[in-house]
């Protein structure tokens, strides 16, 4: 009877282990980065992007929150923020942007922090994750915060040159990114302009996952009465 109060009691432990190890995974929160503030000068008032440099920062940290109270334990958040257009932006506004950013982390602690500066540095840590690797640790989660188009997530727009982007990430190469780095039930969501136009289903062809986008224009402003949450222009809709 001992013997098999102890074999039960080593069976539990073993199993416990398995569920632990089972249930750690990554989720994948993306932050592009916003206009200089000399190139949004020249628009009209009415057209005129990020007068606040946060739009992609604050928005990104109140879902990471979220996520970190409801996500299942084990769940790992990672942050990915484009690098050079806040060193860009920094430099216009004469403000510690970068340490503004990472004082998130200081924060919030559960929060890991990753500055990426091209396209490929992303894809890279998609399919390989960080010096642990990703096999064992599937992505439960992505979501992007930044500027995009029906086909790109656009991770400089109007920071580098004026109105266009020079850090993509298109839809033509999500062909580079691993199905096989995502979890079965990962949760996908784009919180940029017209994602579900075109590049969620390039998203779920390459990946096997749904990705949720907006059909038209996302709000990023007066995010403040929305508790930071980021909104929908007239007219567009959100497509799951």
């Amino acid at each position: 009877m001992t013997r098999l109060l102890l074999s039960t009691f080593f069976l539990l432990i073993t199993c416990g282990f398995a569920t632990k190890a089972a249930a750690e995974t990554e989720y994948l929160v993306v932050s592009g980065g916003p206009a200089v503030r000399e190139f949004e000068d020249l628009r009209k008032p009415g057209e005129q992007h990020d007068r606040w440099w946060g739009n992609f920062i604050r928005t990104a940290r109140v879902r990471m929150q979220e996520i970190h109270q409801t996500a299942p334990a084990g769940t790992r958040i990672t942050w990915l923020v484009y690098r050079d257009a806040y060193v860009r932006r920094a430099a216009s506004e004469h403000q510690p942007l970068m340490q503004n950013v990472e004082s998130v982390t200081k924060a919030y602690p559960y929060i890991n922090l990753v500055w990426f500066r091209s396209t490929d540095e992303l894809i890279r840590y998609i399919n390989h994750g960080g010096a642990a690797g990703r096999s064992g640790l599937k992505i439960s989660g992505f979501e992007y915060f930044g500027h995009s188009n029906k086909y790109s997530f656009m991770f400089d727009y109007s920071s580098d040159v004026y109105a266009t982007s020079t850090a993509w990430l298109h839809e033509n190469d999500l062909r580079k990114i691993s199905r096989w780095a995502f979890s079965g039930k990962a949760y996908c969501q784009s919180w940029g302009c017209h994602t579900a136009e075109s590049f969620s289903k390039a998203w779920k062809r390459a990946t096997g996952t749904k990705m949720v986008g907006a059909q038209g224009k996302t709000d990023y402003s007066d995010m403040h009465l929305r508790n930071w949450h980021v909104g929908l222009s007239s007219g567009a809709r959100w497509v799951r």
